[in-house]
């Protein structure tokens, strides 16, 4: 049997694209009242595109902390605050930040909708209802949790993700003014992320030339980035495409030792995820 993959159904793509998520939310406001639900990395907090984000008086806004790896007690304690804020299922949820967040934006957006803990649904098909509607907005490039068809958490007893068909966003805003002011090391290890997305994903059992085409152009651009000496606004475009394009020979072909070993880094040690996965990758 083959993969039926499900993949984010709308894209929007370039600089300055983030001015256009009011009309998207627009499209899915309803009149009930309902609110809009934003989880924001803190690092943003001062900046000043987030006062410019559409944000209504019933809306929801979260500063939350990426300085861990998600953690399903964290998702849990999202979900009761959403939950407790408003007696209306939000309309949606948008997630703007790196992995982290967008990890838990896609994670809230199953809990409000599913009952029990994050913890229960730790592996593959485990959601039974979709969640609600959801928008991903990375403000780092290379992770990849913009595409993918899970929400990686740290759990009590493992670090495993949320793998289901329901996982993905709805809308994706993909700006490459919002990376811009990365620190230069977390971009990096950010974007060696998705080179071995890549890589992993080329040497996957479940290789084929589907997955092959998107890890193969991922695996160049890193390349192309990583070796030459580009303007920066034209490297943070190009990662943000490979982080794209990588996350998505993954939901095919399937990642390999390098990220399951770097899961056991970060569930042992706390190791962040991309740092992980560097440690490991140089000894393969």
């Amino acid at each position: 049997m083959f993969k039926n993959l499900r993949v984010v159904p709308q894209l929007i793509f370039g600089r300055g694209a983030v001015a256009q998520l009011g009309d998207v939310l627009s499209a899915r406001r309803t009149d009930s009242g309902s609110p809009v639900v934003f989880l924001i990395d803190d690092v943003h907090e001062e900046k000043s595109w987030v006062r410019t984000l559409p944000v209504r008086a019933n809306d929801l806004i979260i500063f939350v902390s990426a300085e861990y790896e998600p953690k399903t007690i964290y998702v849990d304690e999202l979900t009761e605050r959403v939950r407790e804020f408003s007696n209306r299922r939000p309309d949606g949820i948008v997630g703007i930040g790196g992995g982290t967040t967008m990890d838990l934006a896609k994670a809230v957006a199953l809990m409000l909708t599913n009952p029990g803990s994050a913890a229960d649904y730790q592996g593959w098909d485990l959601i039974k209802h979709p969640g609600i509607y959801k928008v991903g907005i990375p403000t780092l490039a290379g992770t990849g949790a913009e595409v993918s068809r899970t929400t990686v958490l740290t759990g009590p007893v493992r670090k495993l993700g949320i793998n289901s068909d329901f996982t993905p966003f709805d809308q994706i805003v993909m700006d490459p003014n919002l990376v811009a002011d990365a620190p230069d090391d977390q971009r990096f290890y950010t974007a060696m992320d998705s080179y071995i997305h890549a890589s992993e994903s080329l040497r996957g059992t479940f290789i084929n030339e589907f997955a092959r085409g998107f890890a193969e152009k991922s695996q160049d651009i890193c390349r192309e980035v990583f070796l030459h000496d580009l303007p920066r606004e034209v490297a943070d475009e190009k990662l943000m495409v490979a982080s794209y394009l990588g996350g998505l020979s993954i939901a095919y072909s399937q990642v390999g030792v390098c990220h399951a070993l770097s899961y056991g880094l970060s569930f042992v040690l706390g190791t962040r995820h991309g740092i992980g996965n560097c440690i490991v990758f140089d000894q393969l």
